[in-house]
């Protein structure tokens, strides 16, 4: 088979690839995530909980295929990251795929009965379908920055040396924190968008601006620790872009800082962190200004800028190891065969498209504020 690309531009588009599907879970099933986590807070009666439910009932389920899509496309283009990282956070994973099990029993269960202990339960339970993944994926954004305890043997069996309490570092959990503020304003903006004027809407904007201060701050301090911490890997030597897939080829070393060395090499990096920056202001300022489709860009800023900035800043490197800084997977050494990516980068091709025409539409035709008469009036509703 001719194939057009070479290696090096293939394990380039397929990297890239992987950070668009990150960045479009975050952007669509974020701001569910974010609202579910506001739910018991923004609103105080029934009806008024109800609407924060129907802000996003009509397409929870069809963002959550961002995930799906984001696993799928690591175990085909990325074997090694997928067996060392769904293996090592086993347990991790799942609490996650837990806290997703209660949102669509949530959703189905919570209106069967009139009784408000009954629906004040459920409303707890989609609260932490949405706040426990928010914090779990920053703390595992937050190990991978650090080093994950594994190691490949001769044969390149994977070998984890962690534990779940091991994943809950001082860092790791200020990236949690980061992820859920940025989720939570992304939530919020959400609810800007799709709530009628009135207290739910003003209590969602008023937690958004705690999130957006707590988004900055956190994600600057975040920056700051990685600057002067004793943090980051760095290649010693030459990695051969066109390499084998063969981790253990590759000479790499910890080294304090060195995740910012990305920065120095190619300025145009620095605008992701901007991004990251500047995002939560700009929610802020939409806020304030009574500017609802500012406030909705600001988070996506965010939540682009910041996921973006984790993948800038450790490129190559996808997961160092922090036992064994040899068996680090780099986007040179951790992929698949050089046919499978082309082969899969055929079918996304032709089929990403449709996927994302389809999303819009199915936006388009659900777009609309929730009112109080909707959801009193309407059956259908949750």
């Amino acid at each position: 088979m001719s194939i057009p690309f070479d290696y090096e531009t293939m394990r380039l588009i397929w990297w890239a690839l992987m950070g668009i599907l990150l960045i479009g879970f975050a952007l669509t099933d974020g701001f569910d995530l974010g609202s579910a986590s506001l739910l018991p807070f923004v609103g105080r009666t029934d009806a008024e909980r109800r609407m924060v439910i129907n802000a996003i009932g009509p397409t929870w389920e069809g963002n959550q295929v961002w995930f799906i899509l984001g696993g799928g496309a690591i175990f085909a283009a990325w074997p090694f990251v997928y067996a060392v990282s769904f293996s090592g956070f086993y347990l991790a994973m799942f609490l996650v795929l837990a806290a997703f099990i209660l949102r669509p029993v949530g959703f189905k269960y919570r209106s069967k009965r009139p009784d408000a202990a009954w629906r004040e339960r459920w409303d707890w339970a989609l609260f932490v379908g949405g706040f426990v993944p928010a914090l779990v994926f920053g703390v595992a954004v937050g190990n991978v920055l650090q080093g994950v305890p594994f190691r490949l043997d001769s044969d390149l069996r994977s070998f984890y040396e962690g534990s779940l309490l091991g994943l809950f570092s001082p860092f790791a959990l200020l990236a949690g924190l980061v992820s859920v503020a940025m989720l939570v304003l992304h939530g919020a903006g959400w609810l800007t968008l799709k709530l009628e004027d009135g207290p739910v809407r003003d209590r969602a904007q008023r937690f958004g601006q705690i999130a957006a201060l707590a988004a900055f701050v956190l994600y600057a301090l975040g920056g700051v620790w990685l600057a002067t911490g004793d943090i980051g890997y760095r290649i010693a030597g030459v990695a051969e872009a066109a390499g084998p897939s063969n981790p253990r080829m590759t000479e790499t070393v910890h080294a304090a800082g060195a995740w910012l060395a990305n920065y120095g090499a190619h300025p145009w990096m620095i605008l992701a962190p901007l991004l990251g920056l500047a995002g939560p202001l700009v929610a802020l300022m939409g806020i304030r200004g009574r500017k609802d489709t500012l406030v909705f860009a600001g988070s996506s800023m965010a939540n682009l800028g910041i996921i973006a900035s984790v993948g800038l800043s450790m490129f190559p490197f996808i997961l160092p190891s922090s036992i064994d800084p040899r068996s680090s997977l780099l986007v040179w050494n951790a992929s698949s065969s050089h046919t499978t990516l082309f082969i899969m980068l055929l079918v996304t091709v032709v089929l990403l498209p449709i996927v994302l025409a389809y999303t819009a539409w199915a936006y388009k035709i659900m777009f609309g504020r929730v009112t109080t008469r909707d959801v009193n009036l309407n059956p259908d509703f949750y």
